[in-house]
Parts: C-alpha cells; structure tokens; sequence
C-alpha cells in the first residue's frame, strides 16, 4: 500500500486535536470560524457534497474532495468519516500542499 502524505498529515492533525469530524462537527467548526480546511469523502453523497461546498463558498473555507470514507476514517484512527475539518491553520496548509 503506497502511503499517501495528506492524509499521514490528517492522521498527525488529529492526534493533536486539531481535527473534527462527522457532519455535525464539520459543520458547526465552518460556522464557528474554526475550520481551516474541509475535507469530503470522494465516496459521500451528492447531497452531503453540496451542502460543504455551499457551506464552505458562503463562510470562505477551503474545500477539497479527497480519499473514501474508510481511508479518510483510517487516517484518523477512527471509523468510516465522510468529512472533517481541520482547524490549525499551518497543518491546513500543509495538507492542501500535499493534495495539490
């Protein structure tokens, strides 16, 4: 299995707390002002992608489309996540840097 760095820097984010996850999570750290840096399941539903994307263009937050839900979920040591939010500013960016 090749190892995929953004989500090595996902795993990293979490165990410093610096990542929330589930629908209601996500959403509620976009609307805070917390989320630096959401990141959706390739494999989540239409629906749930447009509502982060409009979510995400109206509070001026980063989106981007990455991995599945379980590769997603694996990085952060957790079960399946069909999206999540990165709320450190610097790890936000170093994560995009690797999407990129």
């Amino acid at each position: 299995m090749k190892t995929d760095k953004a989500l090595g820097l996902v795993g990293i984010a979490t165990k410093a707390r610096k990542v929330v996850s589930g629908e209601f999570m996500t959403e509620s750290a976009v609307k805070s002002g917390d989320a630096m840096l959401v990141i959706i399941a390739s494999d989540a539903s239409d629906n749930t992608k447009k509502k982060f994307s409009n979510m995400c263009e109206f509070y001026k937050v980063p989106l981007r489309v990455y991995a599945t839900k379980d590769e997603l979920g694996r990085a952060m040591g957790k079960e399946f996540r069909a999206s999540l939010a990165v709320t450190d500013k610097g790890l936000a960016q170093a994560v995009m840097e690797k999407m990129d």
